[in-house]
């Protein structure tokens, strides 16, 4: 298993085990330069989220990932972990909605358009 693909495995195991809801996993490759991976959850509480954020900060950290950051500290609704390669988003249940991440990186995204 490579590095990436056991980072993921990590993370997607402590949102699991931190009780996050609704734990999605999104392959970024051939879509995106921003990462290889992205992981969207839901938390239950601004706390939950907190708590959540700062357990994944601590996982990528601890696996020799240097930079990571989180974005979104002073939000109740929204973090965003920073893993490089693996990009993690924790929000509550009802902006998770609103943004609708899942769909718009799930669906295909041409690589160039040609307009005559």
């Amino acid at each position: 298993m490579d590095k990436i693909s056991n980072l993921k495995k990590i993370i997607l195991n402590t949102l699991d085990s931190n009780k996050a809801l609704d734990i999605v996993s999104i392959d970024l490759a051939n879509k995106s330069s921003i990462a290889d991976h992205m992981i969207i959850a839901s938390g239950t509480s601004s706390r939950h989220i907190q708590a959540l954020s700062e357990q994944v900060l601590e996982k990528f950290k601890s696996s020799g990932i240097k930079n990571c950051k989180i974005e979104g500290k002073e939000s109740k609704d929204w973090k965003l972990i920073d893993g490089i390669d693996v990009i993690v988003h924790i929000f509550n249940p009802e902006k998770r909605k609103f943004y609708e991440l899942e769909k718009m990186w799930s669906e295909l995204i041409p690589k160039e358009k040609i307009l005559i």
